[in-house]
Parts: structure tokens; C-alpha cells; sequence
């Protein structure tokens, strides 16, 4: 992606309006990437173009906001484009989290509306070498880039339930993350300008997006999303998760813990148990239980929030195998205690 300083040297020549004839992706969907230096952009010549999503600039560091944000923004989804936003990082003036906060706080945010993509970290060479004095690693080590790295990621999905999406360039990754492979939960924006992606970085096994080029035929750079327009539709509002885990504690107690870790709220979770091997539930808070069975219901759980169920049981024999089935939504588990 070109830095707010080669977008300015390159405002003259962009053209803000879409071209005649409908764009080809390089492979995949067609989409675009723009910020302010971009102007104002014919949003829907973009559309009848061929060009299905856009990646607007929100934030730069921790004091750059771009102007036209909200226009373009905005602009893009009323074009009817799927349209995310993106962070361009100087790992070198504040920490990740504090500019994860910033991108957070000034359009990076994420919406299960169905149109937004989630956030993105533009993470790439150093194109301020001649005023900040720093290296293309922004004078970071490895160790220290992929903690930056980490800290803005983690912020990134707490705050939204999303893996925010990394744009980088292979040789970049290799340089100055040491070729990290701690980031695979992470989509791939791929910047590489040609014909083909080739290699990725050590992280990825393929990329999600690719910028092929840095003025494509639509408006600002040329991107291609890696699937179909449904898988699109599927990673800007993906179905809720749900993690269920259980464990036997003893021969009596038995816990099972539902955690919300996707990116919506999640209602009406029916919870059924059934204990085995000769014993009875006896007590069972915030369920009905009756025999050998228990059934819970929890009428909602946000986003990040995990709830923990409690059965106590009374065996019929002190010794042999004992436990409980339990069924949540689709996953089943079986606790055993001896």
C-alpha cells in the first residue's frame, strides 16, 4: 500500500472515477484501496466497473486521521461495496496497542452489518527513512516488531471479535519479523505488483487478498480477493462461535464452560446432560435436573463472554466408572471419572 507521503507525490496522476468496461481481478473478486490522496471518488462507476469491496485509510501512527474517511467510507457502502478499513503503522513512535486503540477509535472498528471487512494492519517498508532517521524495520529487532505486531492483533480481536488483516510484503515479513509464523490467524493482504502473488510469508499457506498493483483500472490500487464473492460476503460477517469444554473433577463434580469466541452475540444455547454409570444429578444451579438428567438454557452470551455450568452427582457405588453426556447445540462431550 503507498504511504500517505507517495500518495501525495502521486495525486496528480490518480484518476478518481471508475473506467469504462468492468475491471478483471487479477484472480478472484475485483476490489480497490484508496485514502485521502485518492480524492474524491465516483463510488459508483467503481461498482458498475466490476469492483466489489475497498479498503479506505482510517489512521496513520497515533496523530493522522484521514480527512475524507467518512466520505469514502460511507461512499463505498452506499455503492454497495463490501468496505474495511485500514491502520498504517510506525511501529517506531507508540506501541501496537496504543495504535490499535487509535485505528479502534477512528473508523478501524468492526460491524456484523454484513458490509464490513474486518480491520487491517498495513505493515510494510519504512517510507519515512529520510525524516525519521529509521531503517525499512523502522529500527525495531525481530523480537521487538513481532511483540509490536502481537500487542496490535491481540488489542485488534478483543475489542472486535475479529482477527484484523495484515498487509504486507514477503520480503518485509522476512526482514523484519525474521519470517514469524505466529500470525496464521491472521488474513493475508499480499502486496506484490505483477502478474503473480509468488512466495508468502512463513505465516500464510495462501493469501486472502492481493494487491497486484499500485494504480489498478478502477480507482487507487488494483486488489483481487482469493475466493468467491460469498466467501467475501462470509469474512465480513462470519457465523457465531461457540467453544464448549467440559471436565470431570471428581466422581461428583462435573463442569462444563461455553466461551462466545466469535464476533456476535449468541442466543437461546440449550445445554442437556444425562449422567452414567449408576448415579443421579443432585444438584445443578441454574438448571432443571430430575434422575439422571439436567437441562440449561443460556438466553444470551456476548460477545467474549463464557458461562460455566456446575453438576454435582451422587453415585449409587464407590467405585467404577462414572460420568455424563453432554449435549450443546451440535458438540457432545462425555466427562468420565473413576
Amino acid at each position: 500500500m503507498i504511504s500517505r507521503v507517495k500518495r501525495l507525490l502521486l495525486f496528480a496522476a490518480i484518476v478518481t472515477l471508475g473506467m469504462p468496461g468492468v475491471a478483471q481481478a487479477a484472480d478472484g473478486v475485483t476490489g480497490v484501496d484508496v485514502s485521502n490522496w485518492t480524492g474524491d471518488i465516483d463510488w459508483a462507476s467503481v461498482a458498475t466497473g466490476g469492483g466489489k469491496f475497498a479498503f479506505v485509510q482510517a489512521t496513520e501512527g497515533t496523530d493522522y486521521t484521514n480527512p475524507r474517511f467518512q466520505a469514502q467510507y460511507d461512499g463505498a457502502s452506499a455503492a454497495g461495496l463490501i468496505r474495511g478499513a485500514y491502520h498504517f503503522a510506525q511501529p517506531h513512535e507508540t506501541d501496537g496497542t496504543a495504535q490499535a486503540e487509535y485505528f479502534l477509535r477512528n473508523g478501524g472498528n468492526w460491524a456484523g452489518d454484513g458490509q464490513t471487512l474486518p480491520g487491517v494492519l498495513d505493515i510494510e517498508d519504512n517510507p519515512y527513512k529520510d525524516t525519521n532517521g529509521k531503517n525499512n524495520c523502522y529500527g525495531l529487532s525481530v523480537e521487538d516488531m513481532v511483540t509490536w505486531l502481537k500487542d496490535f492483533t491481540k488489542k485488534y480481536r478483543a475489542a472486535t471479535g475479529r482477527h484484523a488483516i495484515i498487509y504486507t510484503t514477503t520480503s518485509w515479513w522476512r526482514t523484519c519479523t525474521g519470517d514469524s509464523d505466529k500470525f496464521r490467524s491472521n488474513p493475508l493482504w499480499l502486496a506484490r505488483w505483477g502478474s503473480d502473488p509468488g512466495e508468502l510469508p512463513k505465516s500464510w499457506k495462501k493469501h486472502t487478498f492481493w494487491q497486484s498493483a499500485d494504480k489498478g483500472p478502477l480507482v487507487g490500487g488494483g486488489n483481487s480477493f482469493n475466493g468467491t464473492e460469498s466467501a467475501l460476503a462470509t469474512l465480513a460477517n462470519p457465523p457465531a462461535e461457540v467453544k464448549v469444554s467440559g471436565q470431570a473433577r471428581d466422581r461428583k463434580t462435573y463442569t462444563v464452560t461455553i466461551t462466545n469466541t466469535g464476533p456476535h452475540p449468541v442466543k437461546d444455547i440449550k445445554v442437556s446432560g444425562r449422567a452414567f454409570g449408576g448415579q443421579n444429578v443432585v444438584r445443578a444451579p441454574g438448571c432443571d435436573h430430575s434422575g439422571t438428567a439436567v437441562s440449561c438454557r443460556v438466553a444470551e452470551l456476548p460477545r467474549g463472554q463464557h458461562k460455566t455450568f456446575t453438576f454435582t452427582t451422587k453415585p449409587r457405588k464407590p467405585t467404577g466408572t462414572v460420568g455424563m453426556n453432554v449435549t450443546v447445540g451440535s458438540v457432545r462431550l462425555t466427562l468420565k471419572a473413576r
